[in-house]
């Protein structure tokens, strides 16, 4: 394990409170290919520059067909696919490929373009911490760490993954896929957002009426995020899809949409279930998430931006 530096209570506490100096600095690392979430969640991180200055984009590793390098490679390509759907095409220095393979063990990173740039950025954070938006398996977020320990003085991590720490089972698809990498985010010390899946984050369901009725026409965007939500069930009757990823951008846009409390990190075991040790740092954990103000916000941010028939350049 790195000899990860220890922030005093006080200042964990400090930087786990919401953001105030809006827009904060920030990365998104994602498994964008791997469902049809992050998708929207990449769009509404772009689309809230009251919130966050979005730096950079990373593509997470995710096991497609047992080869998590071809999800890494999948994702980089549909993050470009977005940007381009939304009016970006200059993406150089901003979308960054990311590890072809999960950590080989506990305390062994693996070097990328992604972690590479996740410590320039946080070495480089002179105005507050950088926010690094993770919904994907951690493993890009995890390599930095060991690479430069030192960026936990300079981070707060929002990671969408595991589940609610009194769950049986902290498994859940972002948590399990790499487990060394999920045990760093709890073990480094580094101030720490988790907003678990069951309970929580599962609450952001919506339809295929709802996405025609709101997203549809919007713009290219909005008509292949309908497209890619309906093709991916076939029977749509009494059907939802949970797009749990815009969960992670949501609290930092208003955090009394995704209400947290403060706790200690629990200790994640190698059979991916939690144990509660109160000696340890501080980390905030989601509770619940208000699923009609987010998508009200997410639509509204749609129709703007399809009405002012503006890109977001360059």
């Amino acid at each position: 394990m790195a000899d990860f530096p220890r922030l005093p209570d006080d200042l964990m506490i400090q930087r786990l409170a919401p953001p105030t100096g809006k827009p904060v600095r920030a990365v998104l690392d994602t498994d964008t290919f791997n469902e049809v979430d992050d998708q929207f969640a990449l769009a509404y991180a772009l689309l809230s520059p009251e919130a966050c200055r979005l730096e950079a984009v990373y593509a997470a590793p995710f096991n497609c067909g047992g080869n998590p390098a071809r999800g890494m490679e999948q994702s980089y390509e549909e993050i470009l696919r977005v940007l381009d759907k939304m009016g970006k095409t200059d993406t150089e220095g901003f979308v960054f490929k990311g590890s072809d393979r999960y950590l080989p063990g506990p305390g062994q990173c693996v070097n990328s373009p992604a972690a590479r740039d996740l410590v320039e950025k946080a070495m480089a954070s002179d105005d507050g911490p950088l926010y690094v938006l993770t919904i994907g398996a951690p493993t890009n977020v995890a390599s930095a760490l060991l690479m430069e320990p030192s960026i936990v003085e300079r981070i707060v991590i929002v990671w969408l993954g595991g589940q609610p720490l009194y769950w049986p089972t902290a498994r859940e698809h972002n948590l399990q896929q790499d487990i060394p990498a999920s045990q760093l985010m709890f073990d480094s010390g580094a101030p720490h957002v988790l907003i678990p899946c069951a309970n929580v984050s599962e609450h952001l369901r919506t339809t295929v009426p709802e996405l025609d009725r709101w997203l549809r026409r919007t713009g290219p965007l909005g008509d292949y995020l309908c497209d890619i939500v309906a093709a991916y069930h076939e029977d749509h009757f009494a059907w939802s899809k949970v797009i749990w990823d815009i969960s992670a951008v949501a609290w930092l846009i208003a955090p009394e949409w995704v209400p947290t409390n403060i706790v200690h990190a629990p200790i994640l075991t190698d059979r991916a279930t939690y144990s509660i040790d109160e000696r340890r740092h501080f980390m905030r954990v989601a509770v619940h998430v208000e699923r009609d103000t987010v998508f009200r916000d997410l639509f509204t941010k749609f129709t703007r931006f399809g009405a002012s028939g503006s890109c977001l350049g360059g």
